[in-house]
């Protein structure tokens, strides 16, 4: 059984600049959206490090933060919350092979992008390594 950790908060709605900040920074990080300001990643050494630091940076915005380490409990849970991971990391990837497929592809910025993609794959799509193998022979290697 796989150990998640959670960020729940809230933020006040003014400035949107500060929500903005935050939800992009999940977005970053590869967090999923469980339900309303409740953001889930694999508990991980980094990960929980991240939701930290970040539940801190929210707290210096005037808004309330908690982070927990939870286990999921019910069949098919933790299932679930893996295919929804899985799926984020193939919609990445999917944008990167529709990139490399057209003619004049940057081949440094889509490596860039397929870089942080891996970041944010934390169950090893199979997308991820298709495109891992095309970069490779575009690249020569």
């Amino acid at each position: 059984m796989k150990q998640w950790v959670l960020l729940i908060y809230k933020i006040p709605s003014k400035p949107t600049s500060s929500r903005v900040y935050i939800w992009r920074k999940l977005k970053r990080l590869g967090a999923v959206l469980w339900h309303d300001a409740v953001w889930i990643l694999p508990a991980t050494p980094k990960t929980m490090e991240h939701l930290q630091w970040l539940a801190a940076e929210i707290m210096e915005l005037k808004g309330e933060a908690q982070v927990w380490k939870a286990d999921t409990l019910l069949f098919g849970q933790e299932e679930s919350l893996i295919h929804q991971f899985k799926e984020q990391a193939d919609e990445t990837y999917k944008g990167i092979l529709e990139e490399l497929s057209k003619p004049g592809a940057d081949f440094a910025v889509l490596s860039r992008m397929y870089q942080h993609a891996v970041q944010q794959d934390f169950f090893q799509s199979e997308a991820g390594k298709q495109v891992r193998e095309l970069l490779l022979q575009v690249r020569g290697g």
